[in-house]
C-alpha cells in the first residue's frame, strides 16, 4: 500500500496483531473482527463452527475445486476484502444483495503471530469463495514498520523454520485449494519485509521468498497458490520491480495493489505502468489483489471504467475490492456501497463481466 494507507488501516493492522492473544482469552467461542467495535463471540455461531454437520461437510467436501481449476477458472474472480471476512454471513450476504452478485473469492490478513485456521478456509468456501490469504511476516503495526525480529536474512537462515514448516503442514493437511499473498507490497518502505527496513539488504526479499516456498515443497503443501503482489509503481516508480521477483517457478499468479488517485478516471491510469513493467519479465497472469476508489467526483467514472477495462483484457484473473468504510481506514471510504452512484456504477458493471465460480453454494 502506499504511505497514506498505511495510516488509513491503522486500526485494522493494530487489531490483526493482537489477534493472537485474544484467540487465548476467546478461546471457548469464535472470534469476529470489526475494526470499529473490536471483537465479538457468537456462540451459537461457534457450536457451528466447533463442531461441523459431517453431512453438510461431505457436501462441501465434494464441491470444493482442484489447484487447476482454481488457478484456471471460466471467468473472472470477483474478490472482496471486509473487516469480517471470512467469518461473516451477514456481512458477506449483505454486500452481495447490494452488488447484485456473490464473491468468489475472500481475503483476509494473517501475521507471523498467528497459526493457519482450517476453519478459515472452511467458512470460506461454505460461502461459495476461494480462500485467499495474506500472510504478513510481522507482528502488527503497533511494533512499527521496520521490525528487525523479521528481518529476511531471519528468514532466510531458517529462524522461523518451525513456525513456517507448522502453518505449511496446515496448510497441506486441510487439503483445500487457497491463495496465499505473502509479502506484499515488498516495493514499498512501508513493511518490515521491504528491503529498505528491518536491517534488510538487496537481494534478500527474493531469497526469504524462495526459503518460504521450498519448506512449503517440502512439506508437501502443493494446495497452495502463490501470488506474489507488489504495489502499483505510482508511490514507488524508482523501485524496479524485476529485482524482487522470485522467478516463474515460485509464482502462480502476479497481483498488484492499487487504488484510484483523485485525478484517476480510468482504470488504465492506475494500472497500465505497473503492467508494462511486468511484462518484461513475466508472462503469468494477474490478480488485483485489492483496489478501490475514494469519494470523489471521479468515483463512479472511475469504477465503470475498472469493469469496461477488465472485461478488454485476457490477462487478469480476478480482482479484490477494499470494502472498508472511513471509520475502518481513518481517512477514505473505499467501499463501492458508498453512495448510490458508485454503487450503480459497480452494480452495472459487475453483470458485464463473466464472473467465475469454483465452487457453487
Amino acid at each position: 500500500m502506499s504511505r497514506h494507507r498505511l495510516i488509513s488501516r491503522r486500526s485494522y493492522r493494530i487489531w490483526m496483531g493482537v489477534n493472537a492473544v485474544l484467540l487465548l482469552l476467546f478461546s471457548g467461542g469464535v472470534l469476529y473482527f470489526t475494526v470499529g467495535n473490536g471483537f465479538r463471540s457468537t456462540q451459537a455461531q461457534a457450536r457451528s463452527m466447533q463442531t461441523p454437520d459431517p453431512t453438510e461437510s461431505a457436501k462441501l467436501a465434494a464441491k470444493i475445486p482442484t489447484k487447476q481449476q482454481v488457478m484456471h477458472p471460466h471467468g473472472i474472480y470477483f474478490g472482496l476484502s471486509t473487516p469480517q471476512a471470512p467469518w461473516s454471513d451477514s456481512e458477506i450476504d449483505d454486500i452481495s444483495d447490494k452488488a447484485g452478485m456473490r464473491p468468489d473469492l475472500l481475503e483476509y490478513f494473517v501475521n507471523w503471530t498467528e497459526d493457519f485456521r482450517a476453519q478459515a478456509v472452511v467458512q470460506s468456501y461454505r460461502q461459495g469463495a476461494v480462500p485467499a490469504i495474506t500472510w504478513e511476516p510481522w507482528s502488527g503495526l503497533q511494533h512499527g514498520t521496520s521490525q528487525p525480529a523479521y528481518a529476511l536474512s531471519r528468514i532466510i537462515d531458517g529462524k522461523y523454520d518451525g513456525y513456517i514448516t507448522r502453518f505449511a503442514s496446515a496448510v497441506r493437511d486441510q487439503k483445500w485449494p487457497i491463495v496465499l499473498r505473502f509479502g506484499h507490497e515488498m516495493n514499498g518502505d512501508w513493511y518490515p519485509w521491504s528491503e529498505s527496513k528491518s536491517g534488510n539488504h538487496p537481494g534478500e526479499y527474493v531469497r526469504a521468498w524462495r526459503h518460504v516456498h521450498d519448506i512449503f515443497g517440502k512439506v508437501g503443501a502443493n494446495n497452495v497458490i502463490w501470488v506474489w503482489s507488489p504495489n502499483i509503481t505510482r508511490p514507488v516508480p524508482s523501485v524496479a520491480l524485476e529485482p524482487l521477483y522470485p522467478g516463474d517457478k515460485y509464482v502462480d499468479w502476479v497481483g498488484m495493489v492499487g487504488y484510484a488517485a483523485d485525478e484517476q478516471t480510468t482504470a488504465t491510469q492506475t494500472f497500465q505502468d505497473t503492467i508494462k513493467q511486468f511484462r518484461t519479465f513475466t508472462r503469468k497472469r494477474i490478480l488485483i489483489t485489492e483496489t478501490g476508489a475514494g469519494p470523489g467526483k471521479n468515483q463512479s467514472t472511475w469504477t465503470t471504467s475498472l469493469f469496461n477495462w477488465l472485461k478488454s483484457r485476457t490477462d487478469i484473473v480476478g480482482f479484490v475490492w477494499f470494502e472498508y468504510d472511513h471509520k475502518a481506514t481513518g481517512t477514505k471510504d473505499w467501499r463501492f456501497t458508498v453512495n448510490q452512484e458508485t454503487l450503480d456504477a459497480f452494480r452495472s458493471g459487475i453483470t458485464k463481466l463473466r464472473v467465475a465460480r469454483p465452487i457453487e453454494r
